[in-house]
């Protein structure tokens, strides 16, 4: 294990940070923000490969699938984090995104001994959330070799899941079982081996963008208003109001009552008051367009003219 760690890119030694623990504490973030204004050039480069990832995303989300992110430690949390915001942000349901971790919930404020050791709970995990042909499942790994994140790709692979490969370091054990890996490979850290500092970040910038794309591409953005929000608090419903406000420049008024008789539901208020229909028709048009805003005001347009 020590000769696997020294080859990997993630565990070597900054050769800018050897002093790090004489410097102030100006000093020391100064050098964390230098090496972190790096990350986006590296995912930069990876953007064709990240877009073909949500792609099959899409098309999971289209035909009934679910998007699964399976990590341990950082990696787990941070696919959980992503998976528990889509329910609030994008009106989802939970089942749609979801993160597991190895060593299960419990693991997401505490280390859970030898959780990320065993392939036979990754696999296990994979068969008790009833992994399909439909389904895509991501792995998410630094070192791109916990055994807990292989062994739920091998077993989500035979049950006929796309699976994708997310890590830090170059020609991982993942290729063996993913469909394609992104290799979001950032360098060393500024503290050796603290993979929740760049890799971990590189990886949080992954996952926004493979679910944004996504909801954008299933019809809940309309321009860039996030349209299918759940408003399940007051700040929340304030901010479904000043969508619908920003997305038709409607009054206060007009906006208040269409919210009302839209049953709170932001698309539909919206479509209510750009092609001046009532609930009733607003719904129906968003049901013929699966959804989309844009879509259903001109189709209303359409049938007018």
């Amino acid at each position: 294990m020590t000769n696997i760690l020294s080859q990997l890119t993630t565990e070597q030694p900054h050769e800018h940070t050897q002093n790090i623990d004489q410097l102030s504490s100006e000093e020391i973030m100064t050098l964390i923000n230098n090496e972190d204004s790096l990350i986006t050039d590296t995912i930069r480069e990876l953007i064709p490969t990240i877009a073909k990832a949500a792609d099959l995303i899409v098309e999971a989300f289209q035909n009934g699938g679910r998007l699964f992110y399976v990590g341990a430690g950082t990696s787990g949390r941070i696919g959980i984090l992503d998976a528990s915001e889509c329910p609030p942000t994008y009106g989802t349901d939970p089942s749609m995104v979801q993160g597991l971790i190895a060593g299960g919930f419990r693991a997401v404020k505490e280390a859970i001994e030898g959780a990320e050791d065993s392939e036979e709970l990754g696999e296990q995990d994979m068969n008790e959330h009833g992994i399909n042909e439909k389904d895509v499942v991501i792995g998410i790994a630094a070192s791109g070799r916990t055994p807990y994140v292989l062994g739920a790709m091998r077993r989500a692979k035979k049950l006929g899941a796309v699976v994708i490969g997310l890590c830090n370091n170059y020609n991982s054990p993942m290729h063996q079982d993913a469909d394609f890996v992104i290799e979001a490979v950032v360098g060393p850290e500024v503290i050796m081996g603290s993979t929740r500092m760049k890799a971990g970040t590189s990886q949080k910038l992954i996952l926004n963008m493979l679910t944004t794309t996504a909801m954008i591409r299933i019809g809940k953005v309309y321009k860039n208003l996030m349209v299918d929000l759940n408003p399940s608090n007051n700040k929340l419903v304030h901010r479904a109001k000043r969508i619908i406000t920003l997305a038709t420049g409607a009054s206060d008024e007009d906006v208040e009552k269409a919210y009302f008789e839209a049953g709170a539901h932001v698309k539909t208020a919206i479509v209510m008051l750009l092609a001046n229909v009532n609930a009733e028709e607003a719904a129906r048009l968003l049901e013929g367009t699966n959804g989309f805003v844009r879509s259903a005001i001109n189709l209303k347009a359409h049938k007018g003219s």
